[in-house]
């Protein structure tokens, strides 16, 4: 009996934080397109272009493809194939996608919204988009079905630029740093995923499947989606209250309760006490009976007793043994008698 008791409180206890309302925790800030993401947008863009046009032209940069491909590192450097080859896999869209997003649909479920995974779909979405045009337009073949020594290998149907392995790392390991909750975390976070994307980039042109120029065009434009997102926050933000009203008329056309939204309570500062006298006192705002919210601590009026001084009481009294020959606080003890001489 205590056993199933256990379990349905268990039980009780996830369906209720699931049946919760989502609500953007006030801790996390949204990026926002500042002056100083404006800036590093237009530099990568021009980057990126910059990129295209030494290809296209068959500059120095396509003479440092061929040398690199003629070098070919995955025989200079055998004993590190194997390894590689399964460390290319945190490049491949399909196994990344679905590990960033289990970790995204945990952080939705903890933090009550939806953004997360939204925010993931619009940088997928955004990528298969931009990079998947930018390869079958200019159809570059790869190394191992180059045709021609030293030509650029554009427009023969190839569609290896950019690099899709290393735009993909660049964003979906990318997005992990985009949503950290702290600054630190997001320091932390986009160091880890610059060295992913970046190990993964090498290890393309290693195992020879890519060009150097399609590596650092794949860092680029996964950097130009990352850039651009606070662009498509308001996006984010219609979309899940749309779902959540979806949600609502679909509950309610099957009878079942829709939780009401909180009402955020407006915090109060705590003043001196003739000022707190004076003032009147706020008015309470009500709450809603679906979600338990935390206000503003306050604090009793009036002095308090320092945490020496107070004594840890139980139910059933204090917890210090009586003592025949200690006295209350504040009382002086008398003279006590001198021996001796």
């Amino acid at each position: 009996m205590r056993t199933e008791r256990n379990l349905t409180r268990r039980l009780d206890r996830v369906f209720a934080r699931l049946d919760r309302e989502p609500e953007r925790p006030a801790h996390i800030d949204v990026p926002r397109m500042s002056r100083h993401r404006v800036v590093l947008f237009s530099a990568t863009l021009a980057f990126y272009l910059a990129i295209v046009w030494a290809v296209i032209t068959t500059s120095w940069l396509v003479r440092l493809d061929w040398q690199v491909m003629f070098f070919r590192p995955y025989q200079q450097w055998p004993q590190i194939h194997a390894f590689l080859d399964y460390y290319v896999v945190l490049g491949q869209r399909g196994p990344t996608a679905v590990m960033v997003a289990a970790w995204l649909g945990w952080r939705s479920w903890r933090q009550h919204t939806l953004r997360p995974l939204l925010t993931l779909a619009a940088s997928l979405l955004l990528l298969n988009a931009t990079v998947g045009a930018a390869k079958l337009g200019m159809g570059r073949l790869g190394p191992h079905y180059a045709t021609v020594i030293g030509s650029n290998e554009m427009g023969l149907g190839g569609d290896i630029f950019p690099s899709g392995h290393t735009a993909n790392a660049v964003v979906t390991w990318g997005i992990l740093a985009y949503l950290a909750s702290t600054p630190r975390a997001r320091r932390w976070l986009s160091a880890l995923s610059a060295v992913t994307a970046l190990g993964v980039g090498l290890t393309t042109v290693y195992l020879g499947t890519h060009w150097l120029s399609d590596v650092l065009l794949g860092w680029a434009a996964g950097l130009l989606i990352l850039l651009a997102l606070p662009w498509f926050e308001p996006l984010i933000a219609r979309t899940e209250t749309w779902i959540l009203d979806v949600r609502d008329r679909w509950r309610a056309r099957r009878g079942r309760p829709v939780p009401a939204p909180a009402v955020p309570l407006t915090p109060v500062l705590l003043t001196s006490r003739t000022t707190a006298a004076e003032s009147p006192a706020p008015e309470r705002e009500p709450v809603s009976l679906t979600r338990t919210s935390r206000g503003t601590i306050h604090l009793a009026a009036g002095p308090h007793t320092a945490r020496s001084e107070r004594t840890p009481v139980t139910p059933v009294g204090s917890r210090r043994p009586p003592h025949a020959d200690r006295l209350p606080r504040g009382t002086s003890q008398p003279a006590r008698p001198l021996t001796g001489g």
